[in-house]
């Protein structure tokens, strides 16, 4: 038996919008971080949708009912990766995504009917607008809330220094 107390993972916080190219843009940074620090980093997925991409709610909703079906991340991944296809198919992307990944299709297209996960993305939404959040992806580690949807350039950077120091002072 191992006495000593686990190390709690530091927690990363990105405020996401699954049209946003911005946020395509950060999953070789996200794979990276997850890849470096393994259960040492929890990387946790916000939605914030914003008002200018018209599909980012119900996409939002969609990666709800993914987690519930045990395969979140896979689906915001690769939600993510098509970011322009969305933009052009809308819902119908949605509910591809999903047979492709082997999921309850029939099952999204009730829970993006029946709005079943409508609060849990709003929360997300009034959450990040409580702390600032403004633009999609946006940080929040430890203390510090990082804008990357101006720039990805240096984040991945700056991100590691902090998780190295927060992961030092534990």
């Amino acid at each position: 038996m191992n006495d000593s107390p686990a190390i709690r993972p530091v927690v990363l916080d990105v405020w996401c919008d699954l049209e946003c190219p911005d946020c395509h843009r950060a999953l070789d940074d996200l794979r990276a971080l997850r890849a470096r620090y393994e259960d040492r980093l929890e990387v946790r997925l916000r939605h914030f949708p914003l008002e200018k991409h018209k599909h980012a709610y119900a996409a939002a909703q969609a990666a709800e009912e993914a987690a519930e079906q045990g395969r979140g991340l896979p689906y915001v991944e690769a939600v993510l990766a098509r970011t322009a296809e969305l933009t052009a198919k809308g819902e119908p992307l949605l509910l591809e995504v999903a047979r492709e990944l082997g999921l309850d299709a029939e099952e999204f297209d009730t829970a993006l009917i029946d709005g079943r996960h409508l609060l849990a993305v709003d929360a997300d939404q009034a959450e990040g607008k409580a702390i600032g959040v403004t633009g999609t992806p946006t940080y929040v580690i430890g203390d510090e809330r990082l804008d990357g949807g101006k720039s990805q350039e240096g984040l991945r950077g700056r991100i590691e220094e902090i998780v190295d120091r927060l992961l030092a002072s534990a």
